[in-house]
């Protein structure tokens, strides 16, 4: 298990910014104490805290090209400006993340650089703090009532970053609470972005045959299919919406896409 993406370091690089100003747009216009629906402990101002938070992480990291975590009294304003000026957490996401890209892109992609996964290099993070945001913008856009939509190339690259993540043994560890039933003789889940273009090769089979998950990228017959425009599905898998939205289609066995999507899950 590699974690391999599939985009440039650079074109991750710029991602993030885009990112960052796309979830900046949704939360400068939105009132911050609204509660967010996917993360319902938290308000939006509790979100974009969380995501400004964890760039810095992140930058912090890669610029000290750390050989192992930080402790959070050292990432510079890692909880963000006191009080509840909006312009001012503005301005600190906005700061964070330009931060963090300048310190990536310093690094470049192979510096060797600690984090969770076994990539220990600086190109993880770059990777990793794009789809953070990308899913964060969701958590945002719902919280706000607002439109959601990844470019094709980075929703794809963030679904199979997700299915790569669900293969390591750290985490199977931890979603192993959820229950093993899910894994048995001729358990397979196919997910199918209907609108992608035919070189993303954006469908995915899900094999849950043996006692951990494996995946591939194919189109293939499975127990159950799920089947929509690639921003919705990429939803559906991080449980940012509901399987039984009338965004997307199931076809087959139901339960065994709830039972994969409950397994799959850090809450």
């Amino acid at each position: 298990m590699t974690l391999q993406g599939s985009l440039t370091h650079e074109e991750y690089c710029a991602q993030l910014l885009a990112e960052t100003d796309a979830f900046r747009e949704i939360v400068r216009h939105a009132d911050l104490s609204v509660t967010v629906p996917t993360c319902p402990d938290w308000t939006l101002a509790d979100l974009a805290r969380h995501v400004g938070g964890a760039h810095r992480w992140a930058g912090t990291l890669v610029a000290a090209r750390a050989k192992e975590n930080v402790d959070d009294a050292d990432i510079p304003e890692g909880d963000g400006p006191a009080g509840r000026d909006a312009a001012a957490l503005d301005a600190w996401l906005a700061e964070g993340a330009e931060r963090t890209v300048a310190a990536l892109r310093e690094a470049g992609p192979d510096a060797e650089v600690w984090s969770w996964s076994p990539v220990q290099r600086a190109g993880f993070w770059a990777r990793r703090m794009t789809h953070e945001t990308v899913i964060h913008r969701a958590d945002a856009a719902l919280a706000a009532g607002a439109g959601f939509d990844v470019p094709a190339p980075v929703a794809a690259d963030c679904l199979e970053e997700w299915l790569q993540i669900c293969e390591l043994p750290v985490f199977a560890q931890r979603f192993a609470g959820s229950g093993t039933e899910l894994f048995g003789p001729g358990r397979t889940l196919h997910v199918h972005a209907t609108d992608a273009p035919p070189e993303l090769t954006a469908e995915w089979l899900l094999d849950l045959t043996g006692e951990a998950p494996i995946h591939r990228r194919t189109h293939e017959k499975a127990t159950v299919a799920l089947r929509g425009p690639l921003s919705d599905v990429l939803r559906v898998v991080y449980r940012r919406l509901p399987a039984d939205s009338d965004r997307v289609e199931v076809l087959g066995e139901r339960a065994l896409l709830d039972a994969w999507l409950a397994w799959a899950s850090f809450g």
